[in-house]
């Protein structure tokens, strides 16, 4: 550890900050870990009281339902107590956000956004790289259109559907005068203009003609494709007659690229396994390559070996002949860690760990600098930098963060607000005061969204003591989740977030499903979201359509003016289960459903270090998991093992039982370390843990758990 002032930091991350992290950015080493330490000193304690306050506030709600345990709960009652204990906060007057330098992104364009784990540099690449995506390919590789073709020919019936389907959407999309796209037989530029032609029209015009914006060439200066807008979305029509699709198609039409993942979050959180310095270094090793521009990423597929490197931005020219610059990556926002976690990579001056997410802060904000010195491919045209901040509990932790982000601002030279900051709405504290929270960075903020699986934790963990909960797929049924999703937006859009910032709606955790996903997150964008996540890029691709269709800025002025929103009342109605006499079959299928959920994904955390993937269920349908996935699973089968549902040994038996399962579906990977009749097994020990402590875990969280487990680990196998 090297002493710098009052902290002491890895050496491997005192030397990667030095010579990687501050190379080319006008400030002086001493200057920098001086500040650091002056931040740390100021900053931890408040934090660490922060963490005391929501301890203290957790005993009191406890205390108030064993209390009140035998009688059904008076609203007006539950709210008083909730304000008494200032859980409820007072709401001030109405205000608007002051956000300003915000990127179109941000403000204007509607669309798909992408989450990924920092520290797998190849995912991280793609998901940048998904600013654009081929609609052909996103079509005829799933089940968008019907059941995936199998095997590596091509099949001719899957090609031909897709076509028909992209050039309808194309109807849609920029439709065309007296003849549709498919029977469009000729495009070439003549004489700077283009022309499409039909065996109908010689001269085919668009119903609205400002739509075709411009053209690229091609290296032999033959027109390449087209470039069309709506709704603040591109669409490249690419025309190649010597391409393999291109020349079979009446109008040389080889593919349509959909701008797609309009922003990506780089996870430093919920999707990574990131647990001591090495860890962390990895992170902030690929997010300073991704600012950069140089993060590049190497792998095997087909005994060939591939390389991912970032794409440059696109250079067009427009229907009045200029060229200009469509951006060729994802805007890239950075998602720290909350206020909970410690990290051994920075010692207070009493050798405490330092708060994880003070460190990120630091750390992130620094290398985002690196854009601001960029005259190509920058990340924010404003010189601006999204942090979204998850897990913060309410008005107070919103504003600590702010004045975090202000420390940061004087230690960098930034002008104030620089920094702006993604409120993730997925705490009970933070939906139940959202506007309060809004106002506490009202200069900062840039991003709201909603998060059914945390905040499904956070709800079953808050009122532990209250009662027995619903199933968890019961729960998207609840008056509360309604009134959740509904006042997000609204409240949103009451403080000013429409044309500054991102409302935003959770992730579609079904990566193979894309028919489904098709038929049901168009909701989305129709609820006034702006943007909404998804979980690949071919997902970013299928879900932009939705944007297409949908004017989100004509549903939000609709919402502004008709004020509809959901209530508290509803919010802070409990998803109780009434019924208490389910069948045994339907406790064994839940309690399995969630034991299996918990193996399969805490195995991959533990063993391997893997924060985020797609987990296959007990019907064995791929899932997107996240620590989010883990803490509602888990405080689910705490609550029923506290209100007698099921008992401790029952649920002990069927993790035991659920091992099997787990082993099996993960049988053909090289790495995986089966937990079945394995005692030594830490995984399967974390997993009982999750369950068996959770009730003891602070809101829940997965993490204290995960962490010391993966250490363990990691000291057994180094």
């Amino acid at each position: 550890m090297i002493q710098k002032k009052n902290i002491k930091i890895n050496e491997k991350l005192y030397n990667f900050i030095n010579n990687e992290a501050l190379k080319g950015i006008e400030i002086n080493e001493d200057i920098f870990w001086n500040g650091f330490s002056d931040i740390v000193d100021t900053c931890y304690p408040k934090n660490v009281n922060f963490l005391e306050k929501r301890k203290d506030l957790q005993n009191k709600i406890n205390n108030w339902h064993k209390e009140n345990r035998s009688r059904d709960i008076d609203l007006d009652e539950y709210k008083s107590f909730l304000k008494e204990i200032n859980y409820i906060v007072d709401e001030g007057p109405d205000f608007k956000i002051t956000t300003s330098a915000i990127d179109e992104e941000i403000s204007t364009i509607c669309g798909p956004q992408l989450v990924v784990p920092i520290t797998n540099a190849r995912f991280a690449i793609n998901a940048v790289n998904a600013r654009w995506g081929s609609l052909y390919d996103a079509l005829y590789g799933t089940d968008a259109l019907g059941e995936a073709p199998q095997g590596n020919s091509y099949n001719q019936e899957q090609g031909s559907k897709v076509v028909r389907f992209a050039k309808s959407h194309l109807d849609k999309f920029a439709p065309l005068q007296n003849v549709k796209w498919n029977e469009v037989n000729k495009i070439e530029l003549r004489n700077n203009k283009i022309v499409l032609r039909s065996l109908k029209e010689n001269d085919v015009n668009f119903v609205n003609k400002d739509q075709l914006i411009g053209w690229k060439s091609s290296i032999n200066d033959e027109l390449a494709e087209l470039i069309l807008l709506k709704n603040n979305l591109h669409c490249r029509v690419l025309i190649n007659e010597n391409d393999t699709i291109g020349k079979n198609d009446a109008a040389n039409i080889s593919d349509i690229l959909v701008e797609s993942a309009i922003s990506t979050i780089l996870d430093c959180e919920d999707s990574v396994a990131t647990v001591d310095a090495d860890d962390k270094i990895l992170a902030y090793q690929n997010w300073l390559g991704l600012i950069k521009g140089n993060l590049k990423a190497e792998f095997v597929k087909n005994n060939k070996t591939i390389k991912r490197v970032l794409n440059k931005d696109i250079i067009y020219t427009t229907v009045n002949q200029k060229d200009k610059t469509l951006k060729g990556r994802s805007l890239m926002l950075i998602r720290n860690v909350g206020h909970l976690m410690t990290t051994p990579a920075i010692l207070t001056k009493n050798n405490d760990e330092i708060g994880e997410g003070i460190m990120d802060a630091i750390i992130t904000t620094l290398i985002a600098t690196h854009d601001f010195k960029k005259a190509e491919n920058k990340n924010s045209n404003y010189n601006s930098i999204y942090i979204v901040k998850p897990k913060m509990h309410g008005p107070e932790e919103v504003e600590f963060t702010d004045q975090l982000f202000s420390q940061i601002e004087k230690l960098l030279d930034l002008p104030s607000s620089t920094i702006k900051i993604g409120i993730m709405d997925e705490e009970r504290r933070t939906s139940i005061n959202l506007k309060e929270c809004i106002r506490a960075a009202q200069s900062r903020v840039a991003f709201i969204n909603t998060g059914f699986l945390d905040r499904t934790g956070d709800e079953i963990h808050t009122s532990m003591q209250a009662g027995s909960f619903l199933k968890k797929t019961d729960m998207k049924s609840t008056p509360w989740i309604s009134s959740y999703e509904k006042r997000n937006v609204s409240i949103g859009l009451e403080c000013g977030l429409k044309g500054k910032a991102q409302i935003g709606k959770g992730m579609w955790a079904m990566p193979e499903l894309m028919a489904e996903m098709m038929k049901q997150k168009i909701g989305h964008p129709k609820s006034g979201a702006n943007c909404a996540w998804v979980p690949s890029p071919t997902a970013a691709t299928l879900h932009a359509l939705h944007y297409h269709e949908v004017n989100v800025k004509e549903v939000q002025e609709n919402i502004i003016n008709s004020g509809s929103t959901g209530t508290l009342d509803d919010l802070l109605t409990l998803p109780l289960l009434k019924r208490l006499n389910l069948s045994e079959d339907e406790v064994s299928r839940e309690v399995e459903n969630n034991a299996q959920g918990i193996l399969g994904y805490v195995v991959r955390w533990i063993d391997q270090g893997i924060g985020c993937s797609k987990v296959p269920d007990i019907n064995n349908i791929g899932l997107m998991e996240d620590r989010a996935t883990c803490r509602i699973s888990s405080q689910a089968l705490v609550n029923w093992i506290e209100h007698g549902i099921v008992s401790k040994n029952q649920v002990l038996k069927v993790l035991k039982k659920m091992t099997k399962v787990v082993d099996q579906q993960n049988a053909d990977d090289k790495n995986y370390t089966p937990m079945s009749g394995n005692e030594d097994s830490i995984a399967f020990k974390a997993a009982k843990d999750l369950v068996f402590e959770g009730i003891n875990q602070p809101s829940g969280y997965t993490e204290p758990i995960l962490h010391r487990r993966r250490l363990e680990f990691k000291l057994r196998n180094n």
